[in-house]
C-alpha cells in the first residue's frame, strides 16, 4: 500500500487516484463512473479491450481532459484547482509520438525541458541521460520522421521523463517495440516504479504486464470493473497446457485421475486444463511423472492477468 502523507491536516494518498470519473462526447458516453488507484512505487495496468474507454480515462488523469463528473488525484494535488502544478507532477505517453517530425530526437527533448523550465545549464545533460536510458543515442541527431515506430515510442517515452515526474501515464508503450526493446521497456518500468514513482500502463500485450505490473484495473464499456494485485491474479484458477511425447498415453492418464482437459489452443497435440492453485498444478505434474507419462511440455497456458481478462470476456459473453 502506498504510503500516506498528512497536508493541510488530511491523509494524502501517494500516487495518483481518481474517483466516480465519466465524460461524454455528444450522445457517446466513453466513461462511466470509473475509479482507479495508483500507489507510488509501484506499476498499475490498465487492462481492456478497444473501445473500453481507456484512452478517455488516462486523458483525464493527466488532465488533458476535464471529466464531466468525478475527481482525480495526483500526489495530493487536484488537477482541476491548480492543473499547473498537477502538470508538473505527471509525465504522459500517447500511443503516437505527435507532431514535431522535423525536429531531430535531441532537439525534441532539448524543447520540452524548456517547456517544463528545467535550468538551462542542466537540460543538456538530462537530454543525453534519457537518450542513453531509451537506447537513441546513436540516433539522437536523426528527425524524428525517419525514425521507426518502435524507435518514436523509445523517443516518446524519453520526452515523457524529461521532467523527472512523480506520476507516468503510458498509453501502448509497446506498440511496435522489437523483443529486445520490450525487455528494456520492461526494465525502465521496473526501475521508474522502484525509484517511486507512480506508472500506469495501458497495454493490450497481456503477456507483458505480469512481468511489469504489481496491480491492475480492468475496464469495459467505459466501466472499471475489477482491481486486484498481480499476486491475486495468479492465485485464482488458471488454465495449463500439457504436452506429452505420446498424447493419447497422456490423455488416458488424466482421464484415469479424474482431470478434465480440453484441446490445446497453440502447441498441436497439446491439452489444456483448468487447475486451483500451483500446488495441484505441481501435484498433476508429479503424478504424470510417477505414471510413466513423457510430459515434454507444462505451463500456464496464458499469465495471471490474461487468464482474469480471458475469463472476464467469457462471463460478459
Amino acid at each position: 500500500m502506498a504510503k500516506e502523507a498528512v497536508q493541510h491536516g488530511e491523509a494524502v494518498f501517494r500516487g495518483l487516484s481518481a474517483s466516480g470519473l465519466s465524460r461524454r462526447f455528444g450522445p457517446v458516453t466513453a466513461v462511466v463512473n470509473m475509479d482507479l488507484q495508483a500507489p507510488a512505487g509501484e506499476v498499475t495496468a490498465l487492462i481492456g479491450p478497444n473501445g473500453a474507454g481507456k484512452t478517455t480515462l488516462l486523458l483525464m488523469l493527466a488532465s488533458l481532459l476535464a471529466p464531466d463528473a468525478g475527481t482525480v488525484s495526483v500526489m495530493g494535488i487536484d488537477p482541476t484547482r491548480d492543473p499547473v502544478a498537477a502538470r508538473a507532477r505527471i509525465g504522459w505517453m500517447p500511443d503516437t509520438l505527435g507532431v514535431w517530425e522535423s525536429l531531430t530526437a535531441r532537439e525534441i527533448l532539448t524543447v520540452m525541458g524548456r517547456f517544463y523550465r528545467l535550468p538551462a545549464k542542466d537540460i543538456p545533460g538530462r537530454v543525453a541521460e534519457l537518450l542513453a536510458l531509451v537506447n537513441l543515442v546513436e540516433l539522437a541527431d536523426q528527425q524524428a520522421r525517419v525514425l521507426s515506430r518502435g524507435q518514436q515510442q523509445r523517443l516518446s517515452l524519453a520526452r515523457a521523463l524529461i521532467h523527472n515526474p512523480d506520476v507516468l501515464l503510458l498509453d501502448e508503450p509497446a506498440s511496435g517495440l522489437d523483443p529486445g526493446s520490450r525487455v528494456s521497456l520492461r526494465g525502465i518500468l521496473r526501475g521508474l516504479a522502484a525509484e517511486g514513482k507512480a506508472v500506469v500502463v495501458s497495454s493490450h500485450v497481456l503477456a507483458e504486464l505480469d512481468e511489469i505490473a504489481d496491480r491492475a484495473v480492468f475496464v469495459s464499456a467505459g466501466r472499471s470493473v475489477l482491481a486486484q494485485t498481480v499476486g491475486q491474479a495468479a492465485s485464482q484458477g488458471r488454465r495449463y497446457s500439457i504436452a506429452g511425447l505420446d498424447p493419447a498415453a497422456l490423455a488416458a492418464e488424466l482421464g484415469r485421475q479424474g482431470v478434465p482437459f480440453a484441446a490445446g489452443t497453440g502447441r498441436r497435440d497439446s491439452v489444456q486444463v483448468l487447475l486451483g492453485t500451483e500446488a495441484d498444478a505441481a501435484r498433476l505434474l508429479a503424478g504424470l511423472v510417477r505414471a510413466g507419462v513423457a510430459v515434454t511440455s507444462f505451463a500456464p497456458a496464458a499469465g495471471a492477468l490474461e487468464e482474469t481478462y480471458m475469463s472476464m470476456e467469457v462471463e460478459q459473453r
